[in-house]
């Protein structure tokens, strides 16, 4: 690397212009002070493999130096196969939603959607109370992985995955290995009262896209309800859990923690999740 030179890295996806990553990674470069750079580059999955080893050089060409990428739909999975190595967060989600360039310009994977999510959840709560409880995820991507493993590691006794392709939900389910069962989707409300935490990981109830059907009447008032989706931010999911008293979490807050183990890798400088970037970041939402 050459001393001095401007570190760039970015986020990747497909569509790519709807990301808050740039907003949420320019305010820490900022803060900061730092020689760095983070952009939006529109990526279709075809193209992934070439667009991460082009990077290189092109950024060479301009003096700086590529450090690596967030990855986003649809490439998370993909990713797998393409980098050079998988740490053991990536191998165990089975999702890259991180690129590290190594010092010898080997890309490495990383997954910090489960760290981002555990920390966010413990913005608002005692998560130890989870431990033994049961769990139902709702999707079965690459988030969904993520959050399941997530889960496993707070100790949830008993996780159940539900998606609308019940093959799926089965797959994830047999990854995730003892107390993970899979759901079929329309049984995804029958379960609630022995929920003890509830996620949203798919793409329902997000802006543009179809709403998620489910009530919530069977929930008992002790439990957490978390989506990830943060377009808007506040879902028809959270206002019916807030209107019944549940804990409601937000997905901003897991894009803003799964955001700072990538920005340490590529910029040296471990950032912080506060009240000025959360407003900061929530001014760009709202101008979409």
């Amino acid at each position: 690397m050459t001393p001095g030179a401007k570190k760039v890295a970015g986020v990747m996806g497909w569509p790519i212009s709807h990301s808050l990553s740039p907003r949420l990674h320019g305010y820490w470069i900022e803060k900061y002070g730092l020689n760095a750079d983070y952009r939006a580059w529109p990526v279709k999955a075809e193209d992934l493999d070439a667009r991460l080893r082009q990077l290189a050089s092109e950024c060479e060409a301009e003096g700086a130096v590529f450090r690596g990428t967030n990855l986003t739909i649809p490439l998370k999975e993909q990713a797998l196969s393409i980098v050079d190595e998988l740490d053991a967060s990536a191998r165990r989600i089975g999702a890259v939603n991180t690129v590290v360039v190594g010092k010898d310009g080997r890309l490495i994977g990383r997954n910090t959607d489960a760290i981002g999510f555990t920390d966010s959840l413990g913005e608002h709560m005692e998560t130890t109370g989870l431990a033994g409880g049961t769990a139902l995820v709702l999707g079965a991507g690459g988030a969904a992985r993520a959050v399941a493993t997530a889960l496993v590691d707070l100790g949830l006794g008993k996780i159940l995955i539900c998606n609308r392709s019940e093959a799926r939900a089965q797959s994830l389910a047999a990854d995730i290995g003892d107390g993970a069962q899979s759901l079929a989707w329309e049984a995804r409300a029958d379960v609630l009262d022995a929920v003890d935490i509830l996620v949203n990981c798919t793409s329902l109830g997000m802006s543009g896209q179809p709403p998620l059907d489910i009530s919530l009447d069977r929930l008992k008032k002790s439990a957490v309800v978390s989506d990830i989706v943060y377009v808007p931010l506040e879902t028809d999911l959270l206002k019916m859990a807030r209107l019944q008293g549940n804990v409601a979490v937000d997905g901003l807050g897991m894009l803003l923690h799964q955001a700072k183990a990538g920005f340490a890798a590529w910029f040296g400088v471990t950032p912080g999740v506060d009240a000025a970037l959360r407003h900061h970041v929530l001014q760009g939402l709202t101008q979409k």
